[in-house]
């Protein structure tokens, strides 16, 4: 679109961020989105895939391993994996679902996935915010925590099912 900014309902988006993003930059908003397929959808899910992804190769890294396992509430211990197999699978789950999101068949399923996983591991967050003497800034407080978390799961959401 030449016109600048986004189409919101067929006119230009010109206001708040998208509007003074595109003017900022001295281009349409809407070049920096066609390699995306043009909308705010598409740049929200390369966005979240890339996220998820990157967070889920953190879930091999042998330092945040450590800590993250230590994160795993003792109930879950040895059901069915140890502390840093529950580690390992997350990973393995957070890097498929930001995978998962960014092709088209398996965009749906991966959103859906992607926020069951966010809410299994909330006890682990949870945990954590209890223990935030042995966590330090890893450990979110658990209200701030669970707002984020419900916010990350409508952006899973979202981003899967638009």
């Amino acid at each position: 679109m030449v016109d600048g900014g986004l189409r919101r309902w067929g006119r230009p988006c010109t206001q708040g961020i998208a509007g003074r993003t595109g003017r900022m930059a001295g281009m349409p908003l809407d070049a920096l989105l066609v390699p995306l397929g043009g909308s705010p959808v598409d740049l929200a899910r390369v966005i979240t895939a890339v996220v998820f992804v990157a967070i889920g190769i953190t879930h091999f890294v042998p330092t945040v391993v450590r800590t993250m396992a230590a994160m795993v509430p003792q109930a879950f211990h040895g059901r069915p994996f140890s502390p840093v197999g529950w580690v390992w699978v997350t990973g393995v789950a957070e890097i498929a679902g930001g995978l998962g999101l960014l092709f088209e068949p398996t965009r749906a399923a991966a959103g859906i996935a992607l926020a069951v996983f966010l809410v299994c591991v909330f006890p682990a967050n949870a945990y954590a915010a209890q223990h935030r003497d042995r966590f330090g800034a890893v450990a979110v407080p658990f209200w701030p925590r669970l707002a984020m978390q419900v916010a990350l799961i409508a952006l899973v959401l979202w981003v899967g099912l638009a």
